[in-house]
């Protein structure tokens, strides 16, 4: 075959372009563009043998390897010192030279797989860089637009990449309509080889709260103020527990604000779903009493073996300690950790006597 020059121009041009623009490397793109075109040459030109590509910015060149041997019998891979000779004067038994087997027509060949293998390679990339990019961002807070809605629940388009909002990290009658800037908890990034990062968001989770505090209040961003623990029954109450490492901050104050000019854009956030912030405290029964917050309470007995709570309350205050369905007794006991009963005085009384 008789060996022709192909300018690469066109195919670096490319490269560059999609280096500066996606930032995805020349080598990476280079070297995927040689395993490409050794296969397109062993396709159409129907050989076994052992093919390299050159590539450089000038052309692009195809070369056979070739075993130097005393006798040839197999001259797909072998070839005679001679000849090897007129090569590279280098050459010995037992060595390999590079044989040049350009083809005429190998430049359309070289075009067509080029573009092939930069589409699928471009793809590749970006999916990986996507990956990598979400990956990091898993546990945080995204800011997206929304898309559509469907069997699967909300999509929401991060910029690079669309994400899902399945319908079990939804809130309850929250509507999320077509073109509206939301925020969401990036709950998990998975690899999928075929249609890329699967990246998973909840505007329903607990942790959807915490992190909105986390990014917004400076007392935890400089590490005076912890959240210590969240409860959550998304769409209508949330309570938290926050600790202070210093004395002189107060770390309920730090997250509502003066006026409650902290907390409000977090409840705008949320739709208007009450948060209560509550003071987080080491000691079990005052940890439990502060849960329940703004019950009033009379009394508390603890069980430590069996982690269980008796708490006593006003007759007229039981519906209020229990809260709308239970909401407040078991919010607490969900961000205490602890089993907790809730007794009137009558009750308490009515036991006693028994």
């Amino acid at each position: 075959m008789k060996s022709e020059k192909i300018s690469s121009k066109e195919l670096f041009n490319a490269i560059d372009q999609i280096y500066e623009e996606k930032g995805i490397t020349k080598e990476y793109l280079i070297e995927s563009l040689k395993m490409a075109l050794e296969t397109a040459y062993k396709k159409n030109y129907d050989t076994n043998e052992n093919i390299v590509v050159d590539i450089n910015e000038q052309n692009i060149k195809v070369y056979a390897v070739k075993e130097v041997v005393e006798n040839v019998e197999d001259p797909n891979a072998q070839i005679s010192l001679e000849d090897a000779k007129l090569i590279t004067k280098r050459a010995k038994i037992g060595s390999t030279v590079n044989v040049e087997v350009t083809p005429k027509n190998f430049g359309r060949i070289a075009a067509v797989a080029g573009k092939q293998i930069i589409v699928q390679r471009l793809r590749e990339a970006e999916r990986d860089l996507v990956y990598t990019q979400y990956s990091d961002k898993q546990g945080q807070i995204v800011v997206g637009v929304v898309q559509r809605t469907d069997k699967f629940g909300t999509i929401v388009d991060l910029g690079r990449v669309e994400a899902l909002i399945p319908p079990k990290e939804q809130v309850k009658n929250e509507e999320l309509k077509t073109h509206q800037r939301i925020k969401a908890y990036v709950e998990s990034v998975t690899e999928s080889g075929k249609y890329g990062p699967q990246i998973v968001l909840s505007r329903k989770s607990p942790n959807f709260v915490k992190r909105l505090f986390e990014i917004e209040i400076p007392e935890i961003i400089d590490g005076v103020v912890e959240i210590k623990a969240v409860a959550r029954e998304a769409g209508s109450r949330t309570k938290i527990a926050v600790y202070s490492n210093d004395e002189n901050v107060d770390p309920v104050g730090s997250l509502v604000g003066k006026k409650g000019l902290r907390i409000q854009p977090i409840i705008d956030e949320l739709n208007g779903e009450r948060i209560d912030v509550i003071p987080y405290s080491d000691d079990i029964p005052s940890y439990i009493i502060n849960a329940l917050s703004p019950a009033p309470i009379l009394a508390i007995d603890i069980n430590d073996e069996e982690k269980c709570a008796t708490v006593v309350v006003p007759d007229e205050a039981l519906s209020f300690a229990i809260g709308v369905g239970g909401q407040n007794v078991r919010l607490a006991a969900i961000l205490t950790g602890w089993k907790i009963d809730i007794k009137t005085e009558t009750q308490i009384k009515d036991i006693v006597v028994e």
